[in-house]
């Protein structure tokens, strides 16, 4: 069974044009990485968990804050790797700023065959983005995300 993971994609209304809400991956293997690096706010569904559920906690654990709405299922997309995301659509809070993201840490052995562990973000940074750059800096296989969203919004 593929692996699932869980996310959502925040928009905002911008004028007639929508936004995006990216995050980039934290770490030093996505540090010099901009374009087709970024990816919604997901993560992995734990066992016995909901989907939407999952979403919500791992936007709360990569953002900071918790983000609430009326959500719009998109669907299912397969990565590259196999992996399963499962996305839902919700307009962000006004509020949402992203230059105060506190996201959630993870460890890793650095350098490797140091054995020394370090500490690193789970996203380093966030940001708006218009759906035509959000085509370019979204891993491949979140892209389809952006037509989805458009979809639901006609």
């Amino acid at each position: 069974m593929a692996i699932r993971s869980a996310g959502l994609l925040i928009y905002r209304r911008v004028s007639n044009d929508l936004e995006v809400l990216l995050v980039h991956p934290g770490g030093p293997f996505w540090a010099g990485k901009d374009e087709a690096a970024w990816s919604i706010p997901k993560g992995l569904v734990e066992p016995e968990e909901d989907e939407l559920a999952a979403a919500m906690r791992e936007t709360a654990e990569e953002l900071g804050v918790a983000v609430d709405g009326i959500v719009t299922p998109l669907g299912e997309y397969r990565q590259p790797g196999g992996k399963i995301v499962v996305a839902w659509a919700i307009e962000a809070n006004p509020a949402l700023d992203v230059n105060a993201i506190r996201s959630s840490e993870f460890q890793i052995e650095w350098p490797p065959k140091s054995g020394q562990l370090k500490s690193f973000p789970e996203v380093d940074r966030a940001g708006w983005f218009s759906l035509g750059d959000a085509g370019t800096k979204l891993l491949k296989g979140q892209r389809p995300m952006l037509a989805d969203l458009l979809k639901h919004q006609e």
